[in-house]
């Protein structure tokens, strides 16, 4: 025999107000903690770029100090000539333009090479010559 009471009973089902919400705050705490990698991860990316690229016209440029006795006036010359000294120059990869490159001395005797990091808490802006400031990575004759 049924007891009618037991029809009235309701089953209780379902989830609290307070399971949810402290199922929306872990979701929350690991939601901030993996965001901010996703979204830096193409800044660092870019970086490592740029300073291999510095890095890739540094030997450019020592070869032909080595076979010229002095560094080309453009890093333009560097593409010239029927033995080029590289083939392509890299640009910077988010905005395309030319690195900076400065001589110093007639015939060209040292240089600098310069390139904006976008993270300014790179390990490398901390080493002598780079600015964590600015986020200016530089590469020299001298290093």
């Amino acid at each position: 025999m049924i007891n009618i009471s037991q029809l009235f009973k309701s089953k209780k089902s379902g989830f609290s107000i307070l399971e949810i919400v402290v199922v929306i705050v872990v979701i929350a705490f690991f939601a901030m903690l993996i965001i901010p990698g996703l979204i830096s991860g193409p800044a660092r990316a870019r970086d490592a770029t740029r300073k291999n690229d510095l890095r890739l016209i540094k030997s450019a440029l020592e070869n032909y100090y080595n076979q010229a006795g002095t560094y080309p006036a453009t890093l333009g010359d560097l593409e010239k000539g029927s033995t080029p000294f590289i083939k392509k120059l890299p640009k910077d990869p988010k905005t395309g333009k030319d690195y900076i490159y400065i001589t110093t001395g007639n015939p060209p005797s040292t240089y600098v090479i310069q390139a904006t990091l976008e993270n300014k808490n790179d390990k490398d802006l901390k080493i002598k010559g780079n600015d964590p400031a600015t986020g200016l990575y530089i590469v020299s004759s001298s290093n």
